[in-house]
This record gives C-alpha cells, structure tokens and sequence, in this order.
C-alpha cells in the first residue's frame, strides 16, 4: 500500500517560518491531488492547501500570501512553506494525497498521513 510520513513540524515564534514536507512511498504509478490539513485543538481539521498533478494551487483564506505549497512528482512528496506564522496556526498539520493510483490494482485512492505538530508561540 502506501505510506505517508511527514516531518518539519515544531515549535516557533509568532512571526516565524517553517517548512513541511510529505512523501509518499509505495507501489504508485501517479497522484492527483496532494494537499495539507490540519486540526486545531477542538476545532474541526479544515483545508489548508491543496496542489493538483499540473500545478493548480488552492488555498484557504487565512494562509493566503502566507503559506505555499509544491511538490515534486519525481519523488512523490509535498511541501509546504509556512511564513508570518501566528498563534491561530497552532494545529496538528496532515498530509493527504487523493486520486493515486498504485500499480496493479485498479481504482484511486485516498491516503492521509499520521500529522505532525506545529505550534506557534505568542
């Protein structure tokens, strides 16, 4: 099958950066979508970025000229660059891939990594 596993998550400063990745291992012959979300701390996991096989971005309001998502298709793994991070950021960050499809079976898939941490202090 296939196997997210994220990293970069932490521990930061209002005003700082971090940079996520994401990647995807396994059987995979190709993915659609890849995309970040996350889940604040009671809150629902909500749309962060999300980025299609042609480069086609989406993102949500509050990380508009903030955050910013890529990929690289040789190597099956997703970014996301986060700057001017504040405390609202606070969240456990997942990863997910949608439309893959693994070799020899047919059918797409949608696949969602374990989440990691990332915390901003005020």
């Amino acid at each position: 099958q296939v196997q997210l596993v994220e990293s970069g998550g932490g521990l930061v400063q209002a005003g700082g950066s971090l940079s996520l990745s994401c990647v995807a291992s396994g059987a995979i012959y190709s993915i659609d979508t890849m995309g970040w979300y996350r889940r604040a701390p009671g809150n629902l996991r909500e749309l962060v970025a999300t980025i299609t096989g042609s480069s086609t971005t989406n993102y949500a309001e509050s990380v508009k000229g903030r955050f910013t998502i890529s990929r690289d298709n040789t190597k099956n793994t997703v970014y996301l660059q986060m700057n001017s991070l504040n405390p609202e950021d606070t969240a456990v960050y997942y990863c997910n891939v949608d439309g893959v499809e693994i070799y020899g079976q047919f059918g797409r898939y949608n696949y969602w990594g374990q989440g990691t941490q990332v915390t901003v202090s005020s």
